[in-house]
């Protein structure tokens, strides 16, 4: 969908405010047309854009749509099930499963999409207490959750599950599988453009160049690559089409690249990303993850260090293993820019992100110093 922005009119403005006014982010009964997109349903947008972790734009595009109409929703006000082949989404949902991690069920992920594995933790929760194990929750089943107190708070269960799979593996990566995801692509999609000279540099290039270094370095290191677009996709890949292709794939990680850009050219640095959420319920391997490439990078190349954050993005949240996105460097800045068209710099960049991902293998207390691996020793003894 076209992004609804300040200006536009229309029913789904209305709705917007709505729902706003709803949180108490807006008015809901302005003085003036209820149905024009002002700049209070601006600022509310943006308020809730930011308790979100989402990109603050101060737009509604599908990502942020979607996260409007799922905070509609509390558990409580209606029944939970397993639909086919549209899955219930919404704030009720993640409310549940949050819930049921709490108390020690293996919902994977707290995602807000009631899929299968959330159905089966249900099941299991309503045969331990009595009631008939029909995957759905409706009003007995609410009560039986609210009865009972808390296992575990949160969420170790989850994060115990995840540090046991990358245990099991050990250090080798050969054989694991990982999705590279170079941000945005096609002619309707270039990400952050900025012109220098006769030449045009976009985000969704250099992304792509990045994605295709990286995938050679890895698959020399023994993994299996898949990017999720090529260098001119037809038509703009979304996120979800993102995610559900790593998920189809069962991949073991995945990472998505951008560049980033800033109307202030003084703005530079990396910044990498996990899913996490205001209330405290993250990914703790994709925090290891994101932690390393960004550390890795740091290191290697000298760019400014802008930390790791916890965001709620589409490709974080529904994703079902350890995912991360890394924004390296600003194209808006000179000094980034220079950097980024470098293909040497490019290199060294892959380098930083090889190397991140074979620490993730490491156990904790097995771990090396940041900047210490040689990767082409990780390729020549795969050559061996």
């Amino acid at each position: 969908m076209r992004p609804i922005r300040r200006g536009d009119r229309g029913a789904a403005v209305l709705e917007i405010r709505g729902i706003l006014a709803g949180m108490s982010l807006a008015d809901e009964k302005p003085e003036n047309d209820a149905a024009s997109f002002t700049d209070d349903v601006e600022r509310g947008v943006r308020a809730f854009q930011q308790s979100r972790g989402l990109s603050v734009d101060g737009e509604v595009g599908d990502e942020t749509w979607r996260a409007l109409l799922a905070a509609q929703w509390h558990l409580g006000a209606r029944t939970l099930y397993h639909a086919v082949p549209d899955a219930l989404t919404g704030d009720d949902v993640r409310q549940l499963q949050e819930r049921l991690l709490e108390m020690g069920y293996d919902v994977g992920r707290a995602d807000g999409v009631y899929g299968p594995r959330t159905a089966r933790a249900v099941a299991q929760f309503q045969r331990e207490v009595g009631l008939t194990p029909d995957g759905a929750c409706g009003p007995q089943t609410l009560h039986a959750l609210r009865r009972l107190g808390r296992k575990v708070t949160g969420g170790a269960p989850l994060r115990l599950r995840e540090e046991q799979v990358f245990r099991a593996y050990g250090p080798v990566l050969v054989g694991r599988q990982i999705v590279i995801d170079p941000g945005h692509g096609s002619a309707d999609d270039p990400g952050v453009t900025v012109p220098d000279g006769p030449l045009r540099w976009s985000e969704a290039d250099l992304a792509y160049d990045l994605a295709a270094r990286l995938e050679g370095r890895l698959a020399a290191c023994g993994m299996r690559v898949h990017l999720t677009r090529g260098p001119n996709p037809p038509t703009e890949v979304s996120s979800l089409q993102r995610a559900q292709l790593a998920n189809d794939l069962g991949a073991d990680l995945l990472i998505s690249i951008h560049i980033d850009g800033h109307k202030n050219p003084a703005a530079d640095g990396v910044a990498a990303f996990h899913y996490g959420t205001d209330n405290g319920v993250t990914s703790t391997m994709g925090e290891r993850l994101a932690g390393l490439v960004l550390r890795e990078i740091v290191a290697r190349t000298g760019l400014r260090n802008c930390q790791v954050h916890a965001k709620s993005w589409d490709v974080l949240k529904l994703t079902r293993m350890p995912a991360v996105r890394v924004d390296i460097g600003y194209l808006t800045s000179p000094s980034d820019r220079e950097r980024l068209t470098d293909p040497r710099f490019r290199d060294r960049v892959v380098e930083a992100i090889v190397a991140a991902v074979q620490r993730m293998y490491y156990p904790v207390d097995a771990d090396v110093l940041t900047g210490s691996i040689d990767v082409s020793a990780l390729r020549a003894e795969l050559a061996r």
